[in-house]
């Protein structure tokens, strides 16, 4: 006979739920999260037959409890809560809810829904590895990023001009010039050539001039704060600036332990093929996308957990296309950042932004137009196993038609070919559509089909080798 379990998980205590074919409960009950405590649910469980036998519902992917079920032998099937939230109406009309309920419905759904869940394939040592470097890296970056925020609102309101001296208060050059003058009275000495004496010591890229950088803290208002005031703000500063240049110095040690993971990968050489992925980029994708071939069946699949498809929502004459909340807000990060990045690098990308960005999209739905039309050609290259080559992407390949010789570097032709796509769209090239960028990366680019200006041909740009 066969058993479906249901385990809801928790920090302290997992609620789990045997039932058979016939939803009879078997054993319902609690464990603590201990090592004695999931050694106990593996003997019970154990009971009820072999491991390989014994599906596990659970309502997240990842976690302590999830690996000591896969390593025992059981299949995993992970459930989103939302599926589990939209289920409890069948189960109490009054919409109660509780722990053993929980665990009931998900061993239930395993029962009644099971074969349109996918059970949760284990993942390389390498991707686990690259996974929780990238994840670290990510969440330093979160904190470096608010206490950035954190310190130039303290900046602005009792310093002005030494938030606005360097680009980035969180850059090397601006901590250590917060370090030496926290205050405005500890700068009130500071000339150009002490200026230009304090850069060189510690290596000022020389982008702009010690007379241009003093003028910028000098034209900032004046704060109004005390004496008092001002002197504890300066302690602030030093407390911020004391975290921020660590911090710093710990996530480039992340990015170059990623880096040397990445580089030893199998899947490394497929992702950083694509045009200005990066290696900390490249990574950030791979560590999402995982291994697994099979999880992902087709690349509308990959883009709707990438939360690059947008949801429609259509009944009778109503349609309602919105934007996906429901994804792997990581994966999404990551993608748009590649696509944000590829548009300086392809000229195919930046065809497809120009034409949404024509088509009335902003610069956020412009990227995700961008990147789901990336997906595509991500999920192909994975699949196969193979890097990514311009001269087999049909889309590229048809705008370049009639460029001289093989593709190799596109930066240098991707401003010509911005305007090329503008004027074409000023004619009124026939684009309705986000959807459209998903045609165009199987090779139909129907952006310069029916515009007159379409006649112009790549090979009316100089390239490099004819200056």
């Amino acid at each position: 006979m066969p058993f479906f379990i249901g385990l809801d998980w928790a920090s302290q205590e997992h609620t789990v739920c045997v039932i058979d074919d016939t939803a009879r409960v078997g054993w319902q009950g609690r464990v603590t999260h201990s090592a004695d405590g999931l050694a106990d649910l593996l003997r019970r469980l154990a009971r009820f037959g072999p491991p390989a036998t014994l599906p596990v519902a659970i309502e997240r992917p990842s976690g302590l409890v999830v690996d000591t079920l896969l390593e025992a032998g059981h299949p995993v099937v992970p459930i989103h809560p939302n599926a589990l939230k939209a289920t409890r109406p069948r189960y109490a009309a009054a919409g109660s809810k509780s722990d053993p309920g929980d665990a009931f419905i998900l061993a239930d759904l395993l029962r009644t829904d099971g074969p349109r869940f996918r059970p949760l394939q284990p993942l390389a040592d390498e991707t686990h590895a690259l996974r929780a470097l990238v994840r670290s890296r990510d969440d330093l970056v979160t904190q470096r990023v608010a206490l950035a925020n954190q310190l130039r609102a303290l900046l602005e309101r009792l310093w002005p001009g030494a938030a606005a001296i360097f680009a980035d208060v969180d850059s090397p050059i601006a901590l250590a010039f917060l370090s030496r003058y926290p205050t405005p009275q500890s700068a009130e000495r500071l000339g150009e050539k002490r200026l230009a004496r304090f850069l060189a010591q510690h290596g000022y890229c020389g982008r702009r001039a010690a007379i241009e950088l003093l003028a910028r803290l000098r034209a900032a208002p004046v704060s109004r704060a005390g004496e008092a005031e001002a002197e504890a703000g300066g302690e602030g500063v030093r407390a911020l600036v004391a975290v921020l240049v660590p911090l710093g110095t710990q996530i480039q040690q992340l990015s170059a332990a990623i880096a040397a993971v990445l580089a030893q990968h199998a899947d490394g050489p497929i992702v950083q093929s694509l045009p200005r992925s990066g290696a900390v980029n490249a990574a950030q994708i791979l560590a999402e996308l995982g291994d697994d071939r099979t999880r992902f069946p087709s690349d509308e699949q990959l883009a709707a957990e990438a939360g690059v498809a947008p949801v429609t929502r259509a009944s009778g004459k109503h349609r309602a296309v919105s934007f996906r909340w429901a994804c792997n807000k990581r994966l999404r990060q990551a993608l748009t950042t590649f696509a944000d990045n590829s548009r300086h690098a392809s000229p195919w990308a930046a065809t497809l932004y120009a034409a949404a960005r024509q088509r009335g999209c902003d610069h956020p739905h412009a990227i995700r137009v961008l990147a789901r039309a990336w997906v595509r050609v991500l999920w192909r290259c994975w699949q196969d196993r193979r890097p990514y080559d311009v001269t087999l992407h049909r889309a590229a390949q048809r705008l370049f038609d009639g460029w001289p010789g093989p593709i190799v570097a596109c930066a240098p032709i991707v401003a010509p070919v911005r305007t090329m796509v503008r004027s074409v769209l000023a004619v009124g090239a026939d684009v309705t559509n986000s959807r459209r960028a998903g045609s165009a990366a199987r090779g139909h680019l129907s952006l310069v089909k029916t515009a007159p200006a379409a006649t112009m041909t790549m090979s009316s740009i100089v390239t490099p080798a004819q200056t």
